[in-house]
């Protein structure tokens, strides 16, 4: 008997030294005592296998690399949690709308406002260029037959395709004509800077017996080199300012050689690519509002 529990007692005193688990303790307890109470062959009774300093070591490293992983997930996800809601409020500080997009809408805004009052404008200008072909057509304008300051022919379909401002004088004209002139070249001018060849600018005398084409051409020189001037017959120029609703008048009885004034009207005929009547521009207007007027209706109609 004495010899059956030395070794179990040995065994005990070791396991306890190494700190085992308390129920792999009170296994060998109750393996000792059992031992210890019989004087034959000790019966085992039916427990689990014994576990061993080592198993016990790795199962609770096991444990607590178990436990300490998911500690940190759970840390993490509380930290990733917390980043999106500090994100959230950073992105929100200022409100649902940040100055850039209050910046953006203010300018789109501007932008339509310009552009319908830019549309209406031009509305606006289409009906009355509408409204006065429609009742200017047989008034101002109309087919004519002339000849230009080159001597070549020069009739209305000439003026088709393009706009033309078309101013009635005579060479001879002391002062409102060279003014009328040089207004009329610097208005072509403004216009030929942003819509080269969109005008054609033509002067008609009012005085044919003595502005032919050579007088003509040398005059025209003067005031710009793309000038096209036009002359005819007496009654051809007569048919070609009553159709424009030119007045003009010359002294009834004239002798060779003498010097004689036409009195004539002062404006300018803006006429559109089609030949129809579109505005007429007075002294009223400087240089630079006539251009303005002049360039506008060249947009619309490309539009």
């Amino acid at each position: 008997m004495s010899r059956s529990i030395a070794p179990s007692r040995s065994l005990l005193r070791h396991l306890l030294q190494a700190q085992p688990q308390p129920q792999a303790c009170q296994r060998l307890l109750y393996s000792t005592r059992h031992a210890s109470s019989s004087t034959t062959t000790p019966a085992t009774p039916d427990l689990p296998a014994l576990v061993t300093p080592t198993a016990l070591s790795a199962r609770s490293a096991s444990s607590q690399h178990a436990f300490a992983h998911s500690s940190t997930g759970r840390y993490q996800q509380r930290r990733y949690k917390a980043k999106t809601v500090e994100e959230a409020r950073s992105r929100y500080r200022t409100g649902p709308f940040s100055w850039k997009a209050g910046a953006l809408f203010v300018l789109a805004g501007c932008g339509m406002v310009w552009y319908f009052e830019e549309e209406k404008k031009r509305m606006q200008r289409r009906r009355i260029a509408e409204a006065t072909k429609g009742v200017g057509k047989p008034k101002v304008g109309g087919d004519f037959n002339l000849v230009d300051h080159e001597g070549r022919p020069f009739s209305s379909a000439n003026l088709k395709g393009r706009y033309s401002l078309i101013y009635f004088g005579f060479t001879h004209c002391p002062d409102i004509c060279p003014e009328e002139l040089d207004k009329m070249a610097q208005m072509f001018d403004l216009v030929e800077a942003q819509a080269p060849g969109a005008v054609a600018p033509i002067f008609i005398t009012c005085d044919p017996a003595r502005d032919g084409p050579e007088v003509l051409k040398s005059y025209l020189a003067e005031f710009h080199p793309k000038f096209t001037g036009l002359t005819g017959t007496y009654d051809e120029i007569k048919d070609v300012c009553k159709a424009y609703r030119v007045y003009f008048s010359t002294p009834k009885s004239i002798k060779p050689g003498q010097d004689y004034l036409v009195d004539h009207s002062i404006y300018f005929y803006l006429m559109d690519p089609e030949g129809d009547f579109v505005e007429a521009l007075g002294r009223q207007h400087s240089p630079q509002e006539a251009a303005t007027l002049i360039l506008e209706h060249v947009k619309d109609w490309k539009k």
